[in-house]
């Protein structure tokens, strides 16, 4: 089976999810009248008591929004980790993710903020960090070697986006313990990622903003293969190498911050995206990175939100305490394969 195929049966796959995640469930649904529901709603028709509520006001945006954020961190991972050609570049590692948390737990902690106050912290915090990163890594080394010199200037803006994540770490931890219970619990069902709050407000703006950033990365597709031959070569064929990786470096961050925003910092589903995506397709795929992170979201959402409390007595989870438990092995296995690889060169040279 060629790439091409393979990336629409990933699409296919998040189709069926995203079925199973608005049909079935605690509460059920045939298919005749949720086109009868949505209809309804289009045409102002007659609506089916309850029903109509559940699906429209709850399952539905729900089930959209878990697509939308996972095909945006999915894109934002598949960006740096092939930008950076590095597998363990993505925002939760560089910083990306800390950034919007610290922000965000700020805002609910000291401001009292809430709704979409808090989202926008979160976006502030994500692009702030991002830019402190970019530069901090730009004035590492020679005078403004910056992000120019190909795996060094990856190493070296994973490497700063570690620092800071480590510190922004420590002021998320130190702002949890001054507030109250009430409040630190909020902070804390944001800090894992949940979907809860999904409502049409939400689904619209993080639309809107997929609407605006998925075709600058359109443009940016050819520069970015460009870069994958290497700086050199990039520029000999006419590309402004640090002009494309800044451009490149925004893009990735706004797709995780808004991503964030909307949804909180889902663990690991921008670093799983992409290693998955490429391990089905056979190559690096911005568009098998997107299906891979929606149908992670949406399949974690569903066991979080409908197998968890069958297990855990009523307990409903977080979206991002389930993808946190996939990642954390995935995690474990890339790097026993990746070492095994490195073993398996070096003996054979």
């Amino acid at each position: 089976m060629n790439p091409r195929n393979r990336t629409a049966l990933l699409a296919a796959v998040v189709g069926v999810l995203f079925a199973v995640a608005v049909l079935l469930g605690s509460y059920t649904v045939t298919v005749p009248d949720f086109f009868k529901i949505v209809v309804a709603q289009l045409t102002s028709g007659d609506k089916i008591p309850g029903a109509s509520f559940i699906v429209m006001e709850n399952k539905l945006p729900r089930a959209v929004l878990a697509a939308l954020v996972g095909i945006a961190f999915g894109l934002s991972g598949g960006l740096f980790q092939t930008m950076l050609r590095n597998p363990l570049a993505s925002p939760d590692a560089i910083g990306i993710s800390y950034g919007a948390s610290a922000s965000a737990v700020l805002a609910i902690v000291v401001f009292g903020a809430s709704g979409l106050a808090v989202s926008a912290s979160a976006l502030v915090g994500a692009i702030g960090v991002a830019l402190v990163i970019y530069a901090i890594s730009r004035g590492t080394g020679s005078r403004g070697a910056g992000v120019r010199g190909g795996n060094a200037a990856g190493n070296r803006l994973v490497l700063a986006g570690v620092g800071i994540a480590a510190a922004l770490g420590a002021v998320v931890n130190f702002l949890m313990t001054r507030a109250d219970i009430r409040t630190a619990s909020e902070a804390l069902i944001w800090l894992n990622g949940s979907l809860n709050p999904a409502n049409w407000e939400r689904v619209g703006i993080l639309l809107a903003s997929l609407a605006v950033l998925v075709p600058a990365l359109v443009l940016l597709a050819r520069p970015l293969r460009m870069l994958e031959l290497g700086d050199d070569v990039a520029a000999g064929l006419g590309i402004r190498v640090n002009a494309v990786r800044f451009a490149l470096v925004i893009t990735a961050v706004a797709l995780a911050a808004v991503a964030t925003a909307a949804a909180g910092p889902v663990a690991f589903v921008a670093f799983l995206a992409g290693p998955i995506a490429r391990r089905i397709v056979g190559r690096p795929s911005l568009p098998a990175s997107a299906f891979t992170g929606a149908a992670i979201v949406l399949a974690s959402d569903y066991l979080a939100y409908n197998v968890a409390p069958l297990v855990l007595a009523g307990t409903v989870l977080p979206v991002g305490v389930i993808t946190g438990a996939l990642g954390a092995p995935f995690l474990l296995w890339l790097l026993m394969t990746s070492n095994r690889v490195t073993s398996n060169r070096v003996t054979s040279n």
